[in-house]
């Protein structure tokens, strides 16, 4: 089982790289965890409050739970679990903390990705990823690949004959 972390600002397009994740890694089971990343504030008020941060998962729409959970039912089979999980810190040793704690294997972006801040203490993660020593994959969903179901369309030789008179 192989746990990926994903940096993402919750908008829903960030969810397409599960579909490019599961094709490009075809017969791994993953565990995902979109990650969002906060500088710790100057303000003492701020770091007592630091356990009670449930008001940053109102940051997290309906839409990209219902999205998630949708992903994992479309991958029943590739997807153990997918989580949700801010870091707060912006060391690359606290952040390689985290990545140990969650026995993170590697970190994945959609290429072309650009980090948009949901609020004040929001952090660019390439600024962490790039220095923590996990491996960093680029997925495109411009080879997403979507399974089609076709119509069975034989035509029988007697309407085809049928057709042609």
């Amino acid at each position: 089982m192989k746990t990926v972390l994903i940096p993402t600002d919750f908008k829903l397009e960030s969810i397409k790289i599960i579909d490019a994740l599961v094709q490009h890694q075809k017969n791994e089971i993953f565990n995902i965890i979109f990650v969002h990343a906060f500088k710790l504030s100057d303000s003492i008020t701020d770091m007592l409050m630091l356990s009670r941060r449930s008001r940053d998962y109102e940051n997290v729409s309906d839409e990209f739970y219902q999205q998630i959970n949708q992903a994992k039912a479309k991958y029943p089979t590739q997807i153990n679990n997918i989580g949700i999980e801010y870091f707060y810190g912006s060391t690359v040793a606290a952040f390689k903390n985290f990545i140990e704690a969650f026995d993170v294997e590697c970190i994945a972006y959609l290429k072309g990705y650009n980090f948009t801040p949901i609020n004040k203490y929001s952090i660019d993660p390439k600024i962490l990823t790039e220095r923590a020593g996990c491996e960093v994959i680029l997925l495109n969903t411009l080879t997403v690949h979507a399974n089609e179901n076709l119509i069975d369309t034989k035509i029988h030789e007697t309407q085809l004959q049928e057709a042609n008179s």
